[in-house]
């Protein structure tokens, strides 16, 4: 690396090594002085940087709901939705306790076996 180039001066996009240029001073005020020294990066300058996409969000429920605004309601599919809602509300309450008495069972079942006297060494298993 030479010494033109120190690697503090890069830029932060794409690690390209920037150079100090002297930019002509330009009057701004009555007694204004020369600007400082800046670093410039040309396709930096062209191409503003862009900001990062905002993560896509649920449309509004009002407005999904009133798409079904005017529709008439037939009460037989109605009563037929509400039953399958509640069988599957009942399925997933009972679920828990079913499993709960599967591995109680299972246990027991465990222990009986664990539990049972050992067979004589002689003796002939069934």
């Amino acid at each position: 690396m030479s010494r033109e180039t120190p690697p503090t001066l890069q830029c932060p996009n794409c690690n390209a090594h920037l150079a100090l240029v002297q930019v002509p001073a330009v009057p701004t005020a009555p007694g204004g002085s020369a600007s400082a020294p800046s670093t410039t990066h040309a396709h930096h300058d062209v191409h503003p940087p862009v900001a990062p996409p905002t993560p896509p969000s649920p449309p509004p429920v009002a407005e999904v709901l009133a798409e079904y605004a005017g529709r008439k309601v037939n009460p037989t599919t109605a009563m037929r939705g509400a039953a399958r809602v509640r069988a599957s509300l009942n399925r997933a309450q009972s679920t828990p306790q079913r499993r709960a008495a599967q591995q109680a069972a299972r246990r027991a079942a465990a222990n009986a076996k664990s539990n049972k006297a050992p067979a004589p060494k002689g003796a002939k298993s069934a």
